[in-house]
């Protein structure tokens, strides 16, 4: 039975009363800035992400590396990343001629704050639990600039009473996706170890240039086209109360899971995966958590889970895998809620694995073209995010590293988010759900029915 966490919101620090000590700008190199002034192209997959990512990653006390100490290395290597990574010290800015966003890759600086808590880093309690607080160590807006001239990118180094500190990151999601994300963590660790980047970036966004003209060949149900009244996106966080929960799911669990899979699975074109078998649970509770009892008709409603496939080995030609930009399409799963109930689990399994089999490179150069074509966003009913096999904890920092990275959470009931489990033999799973207390419950219920 997954292990829940949801006692120990109860528990948590409301405000890990941080202040700030100083909050600035940090710029290229002189060298970088004298280079004639361009802007980078973003692609349709780009366009729909015009919104922050905040991450931060916890570090334990180390003698030979006190808070003050890595903050000046950080703004040193900061400054050498953006000679590579231009685009960071960049503004967003949307093309009158082409009504598309574009980076104006203008120099005008990253934001780099330092600030302390009162706390240690053992008073915040477990770290894997989602403490909205954590916000607090993570600066998006800087004050001192107008709304329009605000970073793309943003870093805070947080220090704690007992020595350790965090690193709060916030970029806009049209610098990089996961994969990208955590390439530039490497390359920022090499810097900091004064090594030459471990990966050099590839900032070449038109390889996701749409076709000229363009070609959508495909039916893309994964994507709604907004009517011009909508500004906002779909996945849009809640004012209503949600219940937070986290579900452990052992190394142990996960392979049973795939056992149980394969004794009802028929296509031979599909991998029973841990993501797989994860993500086909994450659908089957979420969608039977909307159902009411004795509700016939709640049965046969349609079900739709999206989830990303990264698709840097899809394409033809395939892109560099140090491509910096959002190489990452949402596939999609959909079905009525009684199969989800009646079917055998590997068939749930399946229909996951079709969809991410579903991305070809026609296909994701058809979704590709429609993005040029419409103005829309993927729409589903759950969307599963993925962190787990990221690898953000795994980065080698000149002062080890992190005892726990995790993202800034928000009121999105919508998004399930997995995590990886850093204890144990380190290939479990957390999985969150953030859900109205009545869904919250029939969640839970069905997430034990599945797993025995």
């Amino acid at each position: 039975m997954g292990a829940s966490y949801q006692e120990c919101s109860s528990l948590l620090l409301q405000d890990l009363k941080v202040t700030i000590k100083e909050s600035s700008l940090i710029f290229p190199s002189e060298e970088t800035l004298t280079h004639e002034r361009k802007y980078m192209f973003l692609s349709n997959v780009d366009q729909v992400l015009n919104f922050d990512v905040q991450t931060v990653h916890f570090f334990r006390p180390n003698k030979d590396y006190s808070p003050e100490i890595v903050s000046e290395m950080l703004r040193k290597a900061l400054v050498e990343a953006m000679d590579v990574y231009e685009f960071l010290a960049g503004r967003l800015r949307l093309n009158p001629s082409s009504g598309r966003l574009d980076v104006d890759c203008n120099g005008a600086g990253a934001g780099f704050v330092t600030a302390e808590s009162e706390y240690t880093l053992e008073k915040l309690g477990d770290l894997v639990y989602p403490n909205p607080a954590f916000a607090e160590l993570v600066t998006s807006q800087l004050q001192s600039l107008p709304r329009d001239d605000q970073p793309l990118f943003a870093f805070q180094v947080t220090s704690f009473k007992c020595g350790g500190f965090a690193m709060g990151i916030s970029t806009n999601h049209t610098t990089f996706d996961g994969l990208s994300f955590k390439t530039f963590l490497d390359n920022l660790a090499s810097l900091l170890s004064e090594k030459p980047l471990s990966t050099p970036p590839c900032n070449d966004r038109t390889l996701l240039k749409a076709r000229t003209p363009p070609r959508v060949t495909f039916p893309h149900h994964e994507l709604v086209q907004f009517q011009d009244s909508e500004t906002t996106t779909v996945f849009e966080a809640t004012s209503e109360h949600l219940d937070f929960n986290i579900f452990k799911l052992s190394s142990q669990q996960i392979s049973r899971l795939k056992e149980k899979a394969s004794e009802s699975i028929s296509s031979v074109c599909v991998r029973v995966t841990g993501f797989n078998v994860v993500t086909a649970l994450v659908w089957r509770c979420k969608a039977l958590s909307l159902v009411e009892e004795e509700e016939v008709d709640d049965l046969e409603k349609e079900s739709t889970i999206l989830y990303a496939v990264d698709i840097r080995g899809r394409l033809d030609p395939q892109l560099p895998s140090s491509y910096t930009g959002n190489a990452v399409l949402t596939a999609y799963a959909k079905a009525k809620r009684k199969v989800l109930l009646e079917e055998p689990f590997g068939k749930i399994v399946e229909m996951v694995g079709e969809g991410a089999n579903r991305i070809t490179n026609e296909y994701a150069r058809s979704a590709i073209d429609w993005g040029e074509m419409y103005k829309g966003f993927p729409h589903g009913e759950v969307l599963v995010s993925s962190w787990w096999k990221l690898g953000f904890a795994e980065v080698e920092y000149p002062w080890g590293k992190p005892k726990y990275c995790c993202p800034v959470v928000y009121h999105r009931k919508d998004i399930v988010l997995l995590f990886p489990d850093i204890d144990g033999d380190g290939k479990g799973v957390y999985v969150l759900a953030a859900l109205p207390s009545k869904e919250m419950t029939m969640f839970q219920k069905w997430f034990e029915d599945t797993l025995c």
